[in-house]
C-alpha cells in the first residue's frame, strides 16, 4: 500500500510553491537545462493528466531551440522564457483528433466552441501536472499569459496549423530569487456551498486588503484593485487584447458561428 502524506505536509508543499521568473543559469548565461531523466520525468507527469472524452485535446511545443526561445521572449515580452532551463508554449489542439479520425477513415463533425472549451481544460491540467512534478523535483516556474501580446506572430513563429490554439507559455527552472509567498482571496469568496454567491461589498474591499501584497513593487505599496484596474477595468490590457484573440482564433478555426 502507497504511504500517504499528513494534511500537513501537503499543506507545507504547496506553501512551497513559488511563481518564479528569475532562474539559475550557467555562468554565460544560457540556460541550465535539466538532465534528460528530469524533463523526462514532468513530460511523463504531463501526459498522465486527466482529458475529457480521452481525446487529449492539447499540445505542447518544447522551445528546445535558444534562438527560437529568444524570439519567444521577445514577442511575449518575457525575457525568462530565454533563462529558463526549459521552456514551452501550452496549446489547446483540436486537430489531432480530427487527423486521427480521418486516418480511421471517419468523418470529423465541427465542433470549434468544444476545441476551446475542453482544449484549454486539458491544457492548462497538463500543464499543471508539468509544473508540479518539475516542483517535486526541486524546480519553480511560471505561467506566462504574454502569449497574447503578439498572438498572431507567435502562431506564424511556431507554424501553428488551423485547430491549434495557444493558452499560455510555461517555464521552470531552479529559481534564482527569493519570492515571498503571496496572499489568496478567502476562501468562502472562492469555494461556494451547493449555489454561488457574490460577496458583499464589505467582504469583496476586505478581501482586497487581504489582496494588496501580491501587487507590492519595490517602493510601491501593494494596490490590489489598481493592478486589476490595469488588467481589467475599461481600456485595460485585456480589453485590448480582447479583438487580437478573436481574430487568431478565427484564423485557426477556432471561432464559433453565430447562430440565430
Amino acid at each position: 500500500m502507497a504511504d500517504y502524506l499528513s494534511p500537513e505536509a501537503v499543506r507545507a508543499f504547496y506553501d512551497h510553491h513559488r511563481t518564479t521568473r528569475h532562474y539559475l543559469t550557467n555562468a554565460d548565461g544560457t540556460p541550465l537545462r535539466m538532465p534528460g531523466e528530469h524533463l523526462d520525468a514532468v513530460l511523463y507527469a504531463a501526459q498522465r493528466a486527466p482529458t475529457d472524452a480521452t481525446a487529449q485535446l492539447y499540445s505542447f511545443i518544447h522551445l528546445d531551440d535558444q534562438p527560437l526561445r529568444q524570439t519567444v521572449a521577445e514577442l511575449t515580452l518575457n525575457a525568462h522564457i530565454a533563462s529558463s532551463s526549459e521552456a514551452f508554449v501550452v496549446c489547446a489542439d483540436g486537430r489531432r483528433v480530427k487527423k486521427i479520425l480521418e486516418a480511421n477513415a471517419i468523418a470529423p463533425g465541427s465542433w470549434p466552441a468544444i476545441a476551446v472549451h475542453f482544449g484549454i481544460g486539458d491544457a492548462v491540467m497538463a500543464g499543471q501536472n508539468l509544473l508540479t512534478a518539475a516542483e517535486m523535483l526541486g524546480y519553480q516556474g511560471c505561467w506566462i499569459g504574454g502569449v497574447m501580446n503578439n498572438l498572431d506572430a507567435l502562431c506564424d513563429v511556431l507554424k501553428l496549423p488551423e485547430g491549434v490554439l495557444p493558452f499560455a507559455a510555461l517555464t521552470v527552472g531552479r529559481s534564482a530569487e527569493d519570492t515571498p509567498l503571496r496572499p489568496r482571496l478567502p476562501r468562502p469568496l472562492v469555494i461556494h456551498r451547493n449555489t454561488y454567491r457574490d460577496g458583499t461589498p464589505e467582504e469583496l474591499r476586505a478581501a482586497t486588503e487581504i489582496m494588496n501584497p501580491i501587487a507590492h513593487r519595490p517602493g510601491r505599496p501593494g494596490q490590489w484593485a489598481r493592478l486589476l484596474k490595469s488588467y481589467f477595468a475599461e481600456g485595460g490590457s485585456m480589453e485590448k487584447r480582447e479583438p487580437h484573440l478573436l481574430a487568431v482564433m478565427e484564423r485557426q478555426g477556432l471561432k464559433p458561428e453565430r447562430t440565430e
